[in-house]
Formats: C-alpha cells, structure tokens, sequence
C-alpha cells in the first residue's frame, strides 16, 4: 500500500492523518469534518432535504443522501460505480438501524425507472427514507472520507511510470496541504462527485474524468498555485468529459453546475 488516510477518535478530536514519503496530510477537526460534510450537502442538494432523494433526468439510477450516492437494480450495468448499497453497508456495520424496507440481503434499489421513483416520491418509504438521511449526515461524511481513504493508493497502483506516480503523489500532496481545510475537501469531494479516475469502465472514448487525470493534468497549469491548478484542470478535465460523451446524453446542460462546484474549492 502506498498511502492510507486514517480517520479515528483520538481526545475528542476526529483526526485526519496520513504519510507518504514524508508527505502528510493535515488533521481535519470535526467541525471542519462537519464543514466538508455541509459543503458536499450544498454542492449536491443546495442543502434542501427533499433533495436527498432524488433522480435526475437523463440518468437511470436515482441518487441519495448528501453525497448523492447512486442505487441500482438488480443485475442493472452501468459505467459509473455505485456506492448506495456501500454507504448502506457502512450504516450497518456502525450499529445504525436502516429502513426496514430495505432489503438488507441484496440490497437492490426497488424503482425501475424515474417514473416509478417519482411517483413513489412523497410516499410514506420514501419520507422515511428522506428522513433517515438527514438524521445521519455526519455518518454519511465519514462514509464518504473513508471512501477517499484509498484514492491515492488506487491512483498509485494504477500508473506504471514512476516519473508519473512520483507527479501524482506530488500534486496530491500539495493540493491536501493548501490552505486546510480546503485542500482536503476539493480532493474528498472531487473523488465523491467524480471518482478517482482509475475504472477502465468509468471512461468515454478511453478518457476518463476522475482525480488521478486532474491530477496529471495540473501540469498545464503549474504556473498557479496548487489549489488553483487544481480547479483549472478539473475544468479541463470535465470539458474534456463533455466533449467526449455520447451525443445523446447532452453532458453540456450539467458542465455549468459542475463549474460551480468547482469555485467552491477555492479558499
């Protein structure tokens, strides 16, 4: 393993460390933890709880929680990674009760399609469920910080060219230590919003759109500092993804919102 973020209790503080080579991370408080928390709540759902269930037009997989975590099918394909059944998996592990309607064997989203869902919407599940996401936010930020635990190794593991690996974990480095807390939380919550850029499947025309090619595409703008290239070749990257998506999914109409969720890393 070339890198482990740890989140742990330590002295009433929830503490955020990590070293690589003698890079570390800075420690995150918990207000800041809870910061980071209400920023991805904001950038997914302007902060309104009827948002935390939601299914957008144009995909066909609904989206949960604060950090818009995506539910399939059963047998359902797609190129993007789900992660509702993980979160839901992480709730039960920490002890937390979850709607009894779920089924926790399978763990399967019951809709199958948006109609459906949005039918279903004001019902007294779906309300249930709506409310259970809000009482447990904090759980939901945890989730999502151990889920980026393992972003830079996968980075890492995924590039053979040591000169590459050794710019990645540089970039990484710098962006997580710029202005703390919000180095962190571009990096948290790039990876929650866009993955890490390491699945052959999560790609168009063999480009994907996650860290590890914003990562790499900083050099273009290394004039900058880190947190600003950072934001400029996200940019560039998620144009890129635009330019390269299928026609028929008008990736265009979200590039704006995408945008300005970027400007939010900005300290």
């Amino acid at each position: 393993m070339f890198a482990s973020l740890k989140v742990q209790l330590c002295a009433g503080l929830l503490l955020v460390s990590n070293t690589f080579y003698g890079a570390e991370y800075p420690s995150l408080a918990p207000a800041q933890v809870d910061w980071i928390g209400d920023q991805i709540f904001n950038n997914e759902c302007d902060r309104q709880p009827g948002c935390l269930t939601a299914w957008n037009q144009g995909e066909n997989f609904p989206s949960l929680g604060i950090g818009h975590f995506i539910w399939f099918q059963a047998k359902q394909e797609e190129i993007f990674e789900e992660s509702f059944p993980e979160l839901l998996r992480y709730f039960i592990a920490e002890g937390v009760k979850i709607p009894t309607w779920i089924d926790t064997v399978n763990l399967d989203s019951p809709w199958h399609n948006r109609d459906a869902f949005l039918a279903d919407i004001d019902s007294e599940q779906m309300q249930e469920l709506r409310s259970f996401l809000a009482q447990h936010s904090r759980q939901q930020t945890r989730f999502i910080i151990n889920r980026f635990d393992s972003a830079l190794d996968k980075i890492l593991d995924s590039e053979a060219s040591i000169t590459t690996r050794t710019r990645l974990q540089e970039n990484f480095y710098a962006v997580a230590n710029s202005s703390p807390p919000h180095g962190l939380y571009a990096l948290i919550d790039y990876v929650n919003f866009k993955g890490t850029g390491t699945s052959e499947q999560e790609t168009y025309q063999a480009q994907g759109w996650g860290l590890k090619q914003v990562l790499l595409g900083m050099a273009t703008h290394d004039h900058l500092p880190p947190i600003q290239a950072f934001i400029q070749s996200a940019r560039d990257t998620l144009q890129a993804r635009v330019n390269h998506a299928p026609a028929e999914r008008n990736e265009q109409r979200w590039l704006s919102g995408w945008n300005n969720r970027l400007d939010t890393y900005s300290p």
